[in-house]
C-alpha cells in the first residue's frame, strides 16, 4: 500500500463492514444476555465496550492506516490486538454471562464445553506461552513482516493470530472468567512473568539488529517529507518498534501483574476473614479438644456452625467414636 503524501490521522479512517457487522452482532448478543441476567456488574459491560473500541482503533483508525507504513505504528496495533483487547474481553466475561443468561440446560452445555479436554488443552499455559512466544518471534524476527507489507491477507491473518494467541493465554490467568482451569495465583503470576520474556527478547533484538527486516514499510513512504515520527529512517523506525515492544509490552504485563497481585491479596484477605468470622462465631480463639475433633471430622475449611443436618450428623458420629475409644481404654 503506497501513498505519495502523508495520510491525515483524522481523515484516513477506513471501513470494514464485515468486521463491524460481526462486532455489532456480538454486542447485541452480549446486551441481550445482560438484560436476562440478574445484577450483572456494570464494570463488565464497560470492559466489553472498551474491547469493541479497541477493535475499531486497531482496524479502522488513522493508527491502523499508518500501521501499513510505519513499523512502530504496526507495533502499537500489535499490542492492542494481542494484549489490550484480550484483557478487556476476559474481564467482560462473555462466557460466564452466557451461563447466567441461558436456561439450565444451555448453561450446562457451555460449562461442559469449557471443561472439555480440547478447550483445557488449548488454554493450558504449557501450550499458550510457547504459542505466544512463537507468534512474537516468527512474525517479527523473520521475513514475515516484509510479506505482510506486500500482501493484505497476510496482514489480516496476523491480526487474527495476535488476538487468538493473546486471548488463549490470558483467559485462565486473569479475572475469574469461566474456564476448565483453576490455577493458583502463584501459577498465574509465574506464567505472566514468564511470558514477559518474549516481549523483552523480541524488542531488544529489533533494536540491536543492524539491517532492515522489513524494507516494505520504508518503501511505502517514498515521496513523504522527512519527519522524525511520521517518516523516520528505516533503521530508526525498526528501533522504535523494538522499543515499543520492549517497554510498552513489558509495561502492559507489569500492569497485569499488579492487578493479579491485588486479586491475590484480596482473595487471601477474604479467606482469612472467613476463618476469623468462624472463630468469632464459635466464641473462642483456641478450640477445645471436642471442637478440634469436630474440625478434624468436618474439615476446618468447610465448617458451618448453623443447623446443617449433615454437619450435625458427622459431629455426633465423631463424638460416638471418641466415646467408644475412651470406654475401651478403661
Amino acid at each position: 500500500m503506497h501513498h505519495n503524501t502523508v495520510p491525515d490521522v483524522w481523515s484516513s479512517w477506513t471501513a470494514t463492514p464485515l468486521v463491524w457487522a460481526l462486532l455489532a452482532i456480538a454486542t447485541l448478543c452480549y446486551l441481550l444476555a445482560v438484560r436476562r441476567a440478574d445484577h450483572w456488574p456494570q464494570v463488565r459491560t464497560v470492559c466489553w465496550f472498551v474491547a469493541i473500541a479497541g477493535f475499531v482503533v486497531a482496524l479502522n483508525s488513522g493508527l491502523a492506516t499508518f500501521a501499513h507504513h510505519l513499523f512502530w505504528a504496526h507495533m502499537v496495533v500489535h499490542l492492542v490486538m494481542i494484549t489490550v483487547i484480550p484483557v478487556f474481553l476476559v474481564f467482560a466475561q462473555p462466557i460466564r454471562l452466557a451461563t447466567v443468561a441461558l436456561d439450565r440446560r444451555g448453561a450446562r452445555r457451555v460449562e461442559r464445553f469449557m471443561d472439555s479436554r480440547a478447550i483445557r488443552f488449548v488454554t493450558a499455559p504449557y501450550l499458550t506461552v510457547p504459542l505466544y512466544t512463537a507468534v512474537l518471534v516468527l512474525t517479527h524476527l523473520t521475513g514475515f513482516q516484509q510479506r505482510m507489507a506486500e500482501h493484505m491477507w497476510i496482514h489480516d491473518a496476523e491480526l487474527v493470530l495476535y488476538l487468538v494467541s493473546g486471548y488463549l493465554m490470558l483467559l485462565p490467568l486473569i479475572g475469574d472468567e469461566l474456564t476448565g482451569h483453576d490455577y493458583t495465583y502463584l501459577v498465574r503470576f509465574a506464567t505472566l512473568l514468564l511470558s514477559m520474556g518474549a516481549d523483552t527478547f523480541v524488542g531488544v533484538i529489533l533494536m540491536l539488529t543492524g539491517y532492515d527486516l522489513a524494507p516494505g514499510f520504508a518503501q511505502s513512504r517514498m515521496g513523504w517529507p522527512a519527519h522524525a515520527i511520521l517518516n523516520p529512517s528505516a533503521m530508526n523506525d525498526q528501533s522504535a518498534a523494538g522499543a515499543i515492544m520492549w517497554w510498552a509490552g513489558d509495561g502492559l504485563m507489569m500492569v497485569l501483574l499488579v492487578v493479579l497481585a491485588w486479586q491475590w491479596i484480596r482473595a487471601e484477605g477474604l479467606g482469612r476473614g472467613r476463618q476469623v468470622s468462624a472463630a468469632e462465631h464459635l466464641g473462642t480463639r483456641r478450640p477445645s479438644f471436642l471442637e478440634s475433633a469436630r474440625q478434624d471430622a468436618l474439615g476446618a475449611e468447610s465448617i458451618r456452625v448453623d443447623d446443617d443436618d449433615a454437619a450435625l450428623a458427622a459431629y455426633n458420629a465423631r463424638l460416638a467414636a471418641l466415646n467408644g475409644h475412651s470406654a475401651r481404654e478403661r
